[in-house]
């Protein structure tokens, strides 16, 4: 039996994934030059699959960087000037706070209890705030971020700019560009591949306020500046060597997944999230981390258990499946368990399977 990885990421390859790597290897693409032809025509057709996928608009910017992680350090210093406003919901979104205090910004922080999302009434971003960054799918405690409080924020705050991490959400959670200005995400995650290749989409306001911020002699980064990064995406370059393994596979991926159609893709994570829920709340010695149902992820689920987790993870691990610890100071009491476009409605039913039947 294969070993079956339910980790929140890395995660397993998607099921289409190593062929496409196989025939990567086999006709030369690791080895082609990053300025030619071929992996111009690489980067179009990624740009291109995952504008169809993901339903990004012409307007918006597809551009290449290292990770997520990466991101952050860009937006704060393309599009902050002076202040950014973040809602923290966990360990990752805390993160982009540390940077902007890092890079010299003055960082307002919304920290809500770990498990939870505030409430709308409860994100009052001041004046003097420039962006808004919300995690989509707060990997660490497996709370989801409501889209009609994304697009309530977008009415309230027309003229700041809104950055969406979307993490282990996207493209599984269906998102309006229209009201958002940036979201960025690692591919393996949802996407199911390899570390090593961060996607950043942005709009034409970041694009202007680096511009501005350029005017007034400020500086925005050296190799990654966006208005850089735009002009070379434009003619699907790059401004350094890229991960081109990482850049076709994600393309054939994205390809895959439109073909089997996004819709069904979205059904069955309902499915397989639904009987993770019911094994969840009738096992005796587990409980939901996220209390409320509307904001429990679909795609992470974080588990509490009555007993050491590590339990629960080594009986899996010697049945040949794998699920992630709980994140930092939760690692002893708590599991977290990916359900991603990769995992098959049969793979769910025999982990679902096994964790029923497990007892101390």
């Amino acid at each position: 039996m294969f070993e079956l990885y339910f980790t929140p990421g890395p995660t397993a390859l998607y099921f289409t994934a190593e062929e496409h790597i196989k025939n990567a290897i086999k006709t030369g693409v690791c080895s082609t030059s990053h300025r030619g032809q071929w992996f111009k025509d690489i980067y179009k057709e990624c740009q291109q699959n995952l504008r169809e996928l993901m339903d990004i608009p012409d307007d918006y910017h597809i551009l290449i960087t290292s990770s997520a992680n990466e991101a952050w350090e860009r937006i704060i210093e393309n599009c902050v000037e002076e202040e950014s406003y973040h809602i923290s919901m966990g360990a990752f979104s805390q993160r982009f706070a540390k940077i902007s205090t890092q890079l010299g910004r003055k960082a307002h922080e919304l920290i809500v209890e770990e498990g939870t999302v505030p409430a709308f009434d409860a994100i009052d971003v001041p004046d003097s705030a420039e962006i808004i960054t919300i995690c989509l799918n707060e990997s660490s405690t497996g709370a989801s971020f409501p889209l009609e409080t994304i697009n309530a924020l977008r009415e309230k705050y027309p003229d700041k700019l809104i950055a969406i991490d979307g993490v282990s959400g996207v493209p599984v959670i269906p998102i309006n560009f229209k009201n958002i200005d940036t979201l960025y995400f690692s591919v393996q995650k949802a996407f199911g591949l390899p570390a090593g290749l961060g996607i950043w989409i942005v709009n034409n306001r970041c694009l202007e306020k680096a511009n501005n911020m350029v005017e007034k002699g400020n500086v925005i980064g050296s190799y990654h500046r966006l208005p850089d990064m735009v002009e070379k995406a434009k003619v699907y370059q790059t401004a350094e060597t890229p991960n081109i393994l990482g850049i076709y596979t994600l393309s054939k991926v994205a390809n895959d997944m439109l073909e089997k159609g996004i819709l069904p893709i979205r059904r069955e994570i309902d499915y397989k999230s639904a009987i993770l829920n019911q094994v969840i709340e009738s096992h005796p010695q587990m409980h939901h981390f996220v209390e409320n149902d509307l904001h429990r992820s679909k795609t992470v689920k974080v588990v509490k258990t009555d007993f050491e987790s590590k339990q629960l993870i080594e009986y899996l691990k010697n049945k040949k499946m794998h699920i992630g610890t709980g994140y930092g100071p939760y690692k002893n009491e708590q599991v977290r368990i990916a359900n991603f476009p990769t995992h098959s409605k049969e793979q769910m039913e025999m982990l679902v399977d096994l964790i029923e039947a497990f007892r101390l």
